[in-house]
């Protein structure tokens, strides 16, 4: 409809909705579940019903009495500004609300500036990446920053053009909210969600962000967290915006154009990247994350995988079936069903007898083995027969119950109960290192998979059941699946060396990365190879990533080409999705198709049982075929990752980058 016609709305009288806001310039005052017009009021908001479908019916009044204004003169520090916020009224949307709040703004290099929303009060929880700050203000910036009369808003302003955003503020112990005007609808980003466009639609559309087991779903919350979005403005500029928080979040965007962000811990903590071009826009970001780890040139050949060869024989003919159509392939996986009874750091002696040689044997043929490992260990074997349990107890470093002491126990993939390891503890990357090069003298393996890490537990919270407190039951639940923190994970109030649950869910598959990066390179001598599902801000300096449990199904394919653009906004150019899907049964067209397609994704690999053999000679000479393209541009391939690593570009782009 025109703009005019968004501005119309029905409510309980007419009076009371002819001076309300206009339709594309609302915001929720009600964003979770429930909203009725009583419970609208008494939070001093307006109801106003509309037909705008998801547009809220309770939201701000212009003159909201919400919010902060200045308590004192901005001052100007060594790095910057910095400004001191009182809450105007006793309002609270959902109490404990912080006052005074500060607010520093650094300028911190010609294109990138920081601000950042705190408590001077008390320490809260901040996200453990160093991103490097200088101690003093750059000079002769791209940007400019105003402040309103009072403080409450500022803009910051491209010198050359004189767009970017404007902003509101809820800052309380369990909920911050701030909302932030964009130059355009043109907004790419925000994951991890299988997102059926790569420009987002900003019709009231709201994206959870807490990493979670959820095979690809459009617009549920997947494995991994990443709250960066770049923004194409009207003369083509580009910026790129970081909040760098790692609790229980979602961002709406509205048609304004205009984004909100929620979360529910830590502290408002934005990076703003002027560019100005979308690739300028990526190489700032990865300078403040990390820049991409430059992959091994054997990762960049054809991968085959599966769940459930079952047993060495079937592998082995899968191998030699792919030798025989000779078709381009230097990597071989091994999923779960390489272990004995699903137990890390084992293998199937009966199954896979003869495993520890024939993957001796690939290597000298020149091919190239990944094991995968999960981050649950079992508790419940005989004591002193399983030493990745036995030396973690006697390590303790075991993601702990509330109290501190007693491990978290939940169930997963190996038999009885599990115990999940804490990767932010110095001790545990110890126990795991160890682990990991005392097993390459049992497999041969020359790089390593790190699967579940969101961490997935196949119960709501762990035994026996999360209490019901603020922390697990927060006042706000972002719009995530289930509505739940602790479904299919640990109960929020578990204890990581880091802090509570609560604060670090989502950033275990990040902290898992580094140490395996760094075991699999010790173990290996040589370039490390780690592939993770779940992925946070800065993951990519360590590890790549695969779309995760994707479905054999067209609209998948084509989603994969979405999310591979992301990772590489994220600063995760090693990406691919599983060839011909996971779940469910490919076709003979989509997987030939899709082997055409993903021929070229810089992770490629077929993982189910539809490997580029299985089809027979027509299907092989066709894939044979592609892949030998691909095989011919490596040295292309392997030099954009070259630039990705020095200068952090993309290796795979959209158009609009060029």
């Amino acid at each position: 409809p025109p703009r005019a016609a968004l501005g119309q709305c029905h409510g309980s009288s007419s009076e009371q909705c002819s001076g309300a806001v206009a339709v594309q310039r609302r915001v929720d005052c009600h964003p979770q579940p429930g909203a009725s017009q009583e419970r609208c009021e008494a939070r001093g908001c307006t109801w106003c019903t509309t037909d705008v479908p998801n547009a809220p019916w309770c939201f701000f009044p212009e003159d909201s009495p919400y919010g902060y204004s200045l308590g004192g003169n901005a001052e100007k520090t060594d790095k910057g500004w910095r400004v001191t916020l009182n809450k105007r009224s006793q309002l609270s949307l959902f109490g404990s609300d912080i006052s005074p709040v500060v607010i520093d703004v650094e300028f911190q290099t010609k294109d990138r500036l920081r601000f950042k929303v705190y408590d001077p009060n008390r320490e809260r929880f901040e996200v453990p990446l160093k991103i490097d700050s200088p101690g003093v203000a750059a000079e002769d910036t791209s940007y400019d920053v105003e402040f309103t009369d009072d403080a409450s808003h500022f803009r910051i302003k491209r010198k050359s053009t004189g767009t970017v955003p404007l902003v509101d503020l809820f800052f309380s112990n369990q909920y911050l909210q701030i909302t932030t005007a964009v130059p355009s609808t043109s907004v790419y980003g925000f994951g991890e969600h299988e997102h059926v466009s790569f420009k987002h639609s900003m019709d009231f559309v709201t994206y959870g962000m807490y990493s979670r087991d959820q095979a690809p779903t459009p617009n549920a919350n997947l494995y991994g967290v990443h709250p960066f979005y770049m923004c194409v403005e009207d003369d083509s500029n580009a910026h790129g915006v970081l909040l760098l928080n790692s609790n229980a979040q979602d961002v709406s965007l509205s048609p304004n154009p205009s984004l909100t962000f929620r979360t529910i811990g830590g502290i408002l903590d934005f990076y703003v990247f002027l560019g100005p071009t979308p690739e300028n826009v990526v190489q700032q970001y990865t300078e403040a994350i990390g820049r991409p780890h430059m992959p091994a040139y054997w990762s960049l050949g054809f991968q085959l995988s599966r769940w459930g060869y079952g047993s060495i024989d079937v592998l082995k003919e899968t191998v030699n079936r792919m030798h025989r159509y000779d078709i381009p392939y230097d990597v071989q996986h091994l999923d779960i069903d390489y272990m004995e009874r699903r137990l890390d750091f084992t293998y199937d002696k009966e199954n896979y007898a003869g495993l520890p040689e024939y993957l001796q044997e690939l290597k000298k043929a020149g091919m190239h083995n990944v094991i995968i490992l999960d981050p649950f260990i079992s508790k419940d074997e005989e004591p002193g027969t399983y030493k990745p349990y036995d030396l973690g107890e006697e390590m303790g470093v075991w993601v702990n119950n509330s109290d501190g002491v007693t491990p978290a126990v939940g169930e997963a993939w190996p038999p009885g109960h599990s115990v999940f390891p804490d990767y932010t503890n110095p001790r545990t990357v110890e126990w795991w290192t160890q682990l990991c090069l005392e097993f390459k003298n049992v497999l041969d393996y020359d790089g390593i998979w790190i699967d579940m890490n969101e961490p997935s537990n196949f119960l709501r919270g762990q035994f026996p059941g999360c209490a019901d407190n603020d922390i697990n039951n927060p006042p706000y639940i972002p719009s995530i699946s289930d509505r739940s923190l602790a479904q299919k994970t640990l109960c929020p109030d578990s204890k990581t060396y880091l802090g509570e649950h609560y604060n670090t869910h989502s950033l275990f598959g990040w902290s898992q990365t580094e140490p395996t990066f760094h075991a699999a390179q010790q173990a290996t001598g040589k370039r490390a190879f780690v592939l993770s599902r779940s992925t946070f801000v800065g993951s990519g300096k360590h590890g790549g990533h695969w779309l995760g449990d994707n479905f054999s199904q067209w609209k998948d394919m084509h989603y994969s080409i979405i999310g591979m653009l992301e990772f590489n906004l994220f600063g995760m150019p090693y990406i691919g999705a599983d060839i011909c899907g996971f779940n469910y049964n490919t076709t003979y067209e989509l997987c030939l198709r899709w082997m055409q397609l993903g021929s070229f994704y810089p992770f490629s690999r077929n993982h189910n049982e539809q490997d580029p053999a299985f089809f027979g000679e027509e299907f092989a000479k066709i894939s044979r075929a592609t892949l030998r393209i691909r095989y011919s541009l490596l040295p292309y391939l392997y030099t954009l990752f070259y630039e990705s690593h020095v200068h952090g570009n993309t290796v795979v782009r959209s158009l609009m980058h060029e």
